[in-house]
């Protein structure tokens, strides 16, 4: 690409600055501009439910990269400034004031949106959402000592919250509809294992339990109204139900979507050939697992833009130009850390290495023939490398091995 060319991004988020670097680290020299709706520089998202509230870190410990670095890279950033639309046959973006800005190749790196449920009472004040920095800001601030914060929704961000929050000396309640935490993401094994952590530390798990209402006094939030009837009180109220991919952006762009995000290749590309996705939006062809994947957590955010980039370049070709990156995430809640890596929405069992109850263990999701599709380290931290060529190698395991911490995870 010559110097005329120019290079759009959309999204502030770590995807959004990975891309603009791996342009440069790949000696592009034409226009870069990467758009982003907030008004702050481009930040990691997974310390606003953890080290943000626990007061460990701050905005600038997780800024991607400063404001020197886009000067002195020559990166137009554009903060503030969101993108109402892709023409895509013109190459053109369109700007809230009307105008355009041209492209050559484009990233989408948009992100997701806490999803927002159609409770009564879900606008009112005192009811939070954490997906900014500055709803992480709101929320810190109502997370005093003593009080009380109700949430609904028993994923991982409102577990990680509710940790924060019970290490701050507040009172929390979690309400779930499901009959354990985390049962879509790990299954009903693991579930237990997170039910029993947080009760452990004093939180009030209510689960299988709609929420009919957010209850308010003079618009302002008060607590629950629950399907059986009964009423929890709260000073803040936190809704953690998931979140939304933004592909409305890529939808207007008549670019394909479906599978909950926008469809993209192996290499990362969209319908159009000069428009790749990356990130929470990017339901991407998976070449190990042969299905495509999409989902929201940091290690896409931080991996992805490589990829996409060096085929925004026509840099390398075949295998060379696909993620292939395990899913992967990770999560501290009290003094649980863990590490997961692999896809396993169908699998069979769940095979434990280790201490459960202690909370030192690895954890292995096999399919029917015994091959391992997803392990999970918690409390280990020597594993992962062995676990992700279990998965690799599609190869049946011997449960009662992998099972015994005696035995090496890896003949040989």
């Amino acid at each position: 690409m010559t110097t005329s060319s120019t290079f759009a991004i959309v999204g502030g988020g770590l995807a959004g600055a990975k891309a603009a670097e791996a342009l440069r680290d790949n000696d592009f020299d034409g226009h870069v501009v990467l758009f982003t709706a907030e008004e702050h520089l481009p930040y990691e998202r997974p310390p606003l439910s953890k080290e943000y509230l626990a007061g460990k870190k701050t905005l600038d410990d997780f800024t991607v990269d400063p404001a020197a670095w886009y000067r002195d890279h020559n990166v137009e950033l554009r903060l503030g400034t969101e993108v109402t639309g892709v023409d895509a046959a013109a190459h053109t973006l369109t700007l809230p004031d009307g105008t355009t800005v041209g492209y050559d190749k484009l990233l989408l790196a948009t992100g997701s949106a806490s999803r927002r449920p159609p409770i009564p009472g879900a606008d009112a004040a005192g009811v939070h959402y954490l997906r900014t920095i500055d709803d992480a800001e709101t929320l810190s601030a109502a997370l005093t000592p003593g009080s009380t914060l109700v949430i609904v929704g028993a994923g991982w961000i409102g577990l990680e919250v509710a940790a924060g929050a019970r290490g701050r000396d507040v009172n929390v309640t979690v309400v779930e509809t499901a009959r354990l935490p985390l049962l879509a993401a790990l299954g009903a094994e693991l579930g237990e294992v997170f039910a029993q952590l947080h009760r452990e530390h004093g939180v009030d798990l209510r689960l299988e339990q709609s929420v009919q209402e957010i209850t308010t006094d003079g618009g302002t939030a008060t607590g629950l109204r629950l399907g059986d009837g009964s009423t929890i009180a709260a000073d803040a109220v936190l809704v953690a139900v998931g979140a939304a991919p933004n592909i409305g952006l890529a939808e207007r762009a008549g670019l394909a979507v479906g599978d909950g995000g926008v469809l993209v290749d192996a290499s990362l590309r969209s319908s159009d050939p000069n428009i790749f996705a990356v990130g929470d939006i990017a339901a991407a062809q998976h070449p190990l697992f042969g299905v495509r994947i999409r989902t929201e957590h940091w290690a896409n955010a931080l991996k992805q833009p490589a990829v996409a980039v060096a085929g925004m370049l026509g840099l390398g070709a075949g295998s060379d130009r696909e993620y292939a990156e395990l899913p992967y995430f990770f999560t501290d809640q009290y003094d649980l850390g863990m590490e997961y890596v692999g896809h396993a929405p169908e699998y069979q069992r769940v095979v434990f290495r280790g201490d459960v109850a202690g909370r030192e263990f690895v954890a292995f999701w096999l399919d029917a023939d015994n091959r391992v599709l997803a392990g999970m380290n918690v409390n280990i931290w020597d594993v992962l490398d062995d676990v992700k060529a279990l998965i690799r190698s599609r190869d049946p395991v011997d449960p009662e091995r992998i099972a015994d911490p005696s035995q090496p995870l890896r003949a040989g």
